[in-house]
Parts: structure tokens; C-alpha cells; sequence
């Protein structure tokens, strides 16, 4: 099958054919998908080595992954990827997937890409309100999309989740079931999304009526150990927050083992809600209350967008906002103490562990 059969077969020229197979702009979308799934449907398959020589591309996009934390392979990856690579199977692309475990292997193995060629543009996961990746791909003129935001959006297109409006809901749910003292724990401080929720988590109190504490905002924490540090504090307060709303649903799970140590329900003592929709939060009992994000969705448009950054859409053309869709479980709801009444408590099962260590 050639390239000549299959312009005889759709009764167009064999430039037509060439320039929509390749991307070219001057090709409407609905021609160039006509052609490409005649194409594919004649088993027509060009070489890609001629078609590289000619088009300077490989029809490849790029994805590096850090992995050396304990967040790296969260579950949502294995629908990340999917939704990446179905969106650029069906435009006859492929995926170069690779991994690093620090973020200077990360910018070393993006160079390494770049000059071998392997890919034509790159999905950036994770973006830190100052990324390396970003500026040094811009340098180079190199087509990238972000799945996030970044300080700086020159040249910059992104495909993101609106977690700011996520932590609002999550804020002003909290305050319509009565809660007057509601915390937040942020995620990690270079990253984007971090800003974003604890904008959003004082848009929700401000919204509420509620006076903003700094105090009730803590250190970062994205992992199981550094949510149940974060609970703790907040809970061993003078005034402890009946509430705590959580960056990241990893970090959440860290509060339950607080509340199991100290003989407190979650969803009644403290209410909990969170991000991310992880699988092991439907588990935790009482199952956890998130803002749950489609990752394939995520996937799949983050690809789409990028060939066309490839095919010369202008970046400021491809910006794209989602919401997260909010899973109402038992972590939440009306407070049964009073913050007064919940350190009260606290002292007294602090007083009952302090005499049963006593010896008699």
C-alpha cells in the first residue's frame, strides 16, 4: 500500500495525503482525520525514518518521571498513561516514557531526549512554580505542555485540574455543616498546586464569613508520616480546628492514625476532607471525603493538546481547566464538639495515658 493508493482510494492529491499524515496546519482537522483513518484502515504505514528525514519529526512525545519519593508511583499513573498513549495511538504517535530518581536526572534525561531526537514535545507532570524543565525547553524552542501551572506562562501551555476551586467547595462545605475553626494542610512548597489550594482554602473561609488563622495552616506534607505530624500539631492546639482539609489525600490518611492513637471519629470528633481520589481512601474507615481527578481525562487531552503544540497551535491557544468532582464519604460532617469541648478532650485522654503509664 502506498501513498499513491491511498489518495486514488479518497480521490485527492498525494500532497494532500502527505501534508495531512504529517501534520501540516494548512489541513483541516476533519480532512487530516478522514485521510489518516483511510489510511490506517488500507494499512498504509510510512517509514518513519523517511519521515523524519523529511518532516524533522519522530512522531513521538516524551515523558520523564521522578520517582524518588514515596508519592512517585501513585496510583493514578497507570490511567495517566493510559489516557497518553490511547490519545496518541489514535493519531498514529507513539510515547517515550522514561524515569529518573532526581530532578537533575529528570533535566539530564529531557537533554539526552532532545538531542537523540527521541520525541518531538513533552508532558511535564508536576510543575513547580519555578521549573527547571520550563525554562530550559523554552530556551531551546522545544514544544512542552504542563499538566499544571508554573510562576512564569510565557510560551507555556497547560492542561490542569482546578484544585483552588476544589479547596473552596472543601472550605465552604466544612463552614455550611458548622464548623467555625477549619485547617488546612498544604502540599509541598515548590509546587504550583500548593499555592493554588491554600488560595483556595482562604477563598472558602473569607467566602464563610471566617477569619483566616495562619496558625491553622501547616507545614507542608505529602506523605502518610508528614499528614499525621501536621494532624497533630493542629489537634494539640489551644484552640484546635474541628476540621483539616488536605492538599493531597496521601497526607489525609496520615490524620487516621492520629485519630486511632487518640480514641477520636473521624467525621465526628474532626471532620477530614481532601484531594485526589486515591483507591486507598474509599478503604479507610471511615472512607475519605476527596476531590476526586480523572486521570485518564488528564492523559489523554494533555496528549492531544501537545501534537498540536507540535503542529504549530500557539501555546497561549492551548490552555485547558477541569474541575474535580467532589466523593462524598463518611470523613465529614457537623461537629459534635466545640473546639473548647475537643481540647477538653484531648487533655483528658492525655491525663487517663499519663496515669496509666504510672507505676502503682
Amino acid at each position: 500500500m502506498t501513498i499513491a493508493d491511498v489518495a486514488n482510494h479518497l480521490g485527492v492529491t498525494k500532497s494532500t495525503v502527505s501534508r495531512a499524515l504529517n501534520g501540516y496546519t494548512d489541513i483541516s482537522d476533519s480532512t487530516r482525520l478522514r485521510i489518516s483513518r483511510a489510511a490506517e484502515r488500507l494499512g498504509y504505514r510510512p517509514l518513519s525514518h523517511a519521515q523524519a528525514i523529511r518532516t524533522g519529526r519522530v512522531r513521538s512525545l516524551g515523558l520523564v518521571l521522578q520517582v524518588d519519593n514515596e508519592d512517585s508511583a501513585r496510583p493514578f499513573l497507570a490511567d495517566f498513561i493510559a489516557g497518553v498513549t490511547q490519545a496518541a495511538s489514535a493519531e498514529n504517535w507513539t510515547v517515550t516514557i522514561a524515569t529518573s530518581e532526581t530532578e537533575r536526572g529528570v533535566q539530564e534525561t529531557l537533554s539526552r531526549l532532545v538531542d537523540e531526537h527521541k520525541a518531538d514535545g513533552f508532558i511535564l507532570p508536576r510543575t513547580r512554580s519555578r521549573d527547571k524543565r520550563v525554562e530550559a525547553l523554552r530556551a531551546q524552542n522545544i514544544p512542552f505542555i504542563m499538566f499544571g501551572r508554573t510562576e512564569d506562562p510565557t510560551g507555556c501551555s497547560w492542561y490542569d485540574i482546578k484544585g483552588e476551586d476544589a479547596m473552596r467547595a472543601a472550605t465552604a462545605r466544612l463552614a455550611s455543616q458548622g464548623h467555625k475553626r477549619i485547617a488546612h494542610v498544604p502540599g509541598g512548597s515548590e509546587y504550583t498546586y500548593s499555592k493554588l489550594r491554600i488560595g483556595g482554602y482562604r477563598d472558602g473561609l473569607a467566602a464563610a464569613g471566617l477569619s483566616i488563622d495562619p496558625a491553622l495552616i501547616t507545614a507542608p506534607a505529602i506523605t502518610h508520616d508528614g499528614g499525621e505530624a501536621a494532624t497533630r500539631s493542629l489537634l494539640m492546639m489551644a484552640e484546635p480546628p474541628t476540621a483539616i482539609t488536605f492538599a493531597v489525600d496521601r497526607a489525609a490518611l496520615g490524620a487516621y492514625r492520629v485519630a486511632q492513637d487518640l480514641g477520636l471519629h473521624i467525621g465526628s470528633d474532626f471532620s477530614v476532607i481532601a484531594y485526589d481520589g486515591i483507591p486507598e481512601g474509599a478503604y479507610a474507615n471511615p472512607a475519605l471525603t476527596t476531590f476526586a481527578v480523572n486521570s485518564r481525562q488528564a492523559g489523554d487531552r494533555l496528549a492531544s493538546l501537545l501534537i498540536k503544540r507540535i503542529r504549530g497551535a500557539a501555546p497561549e491557544e492551548l490552555r485547558e481547566l477541569a474541575p474535580a468532582t467532589l466523593v462524598e464519604r463518611g470523613s465529614d460532617g457537623p461537629p459534635r464538639l466545640t473546639p473548647a469541648e475537643l481540647a477538653q478532650c484531648l487533655k483528658d485522654i492525655q491525663k487517663r495515658e499519663v496515669q496509666w503509664e504510672e507505676p502503682t
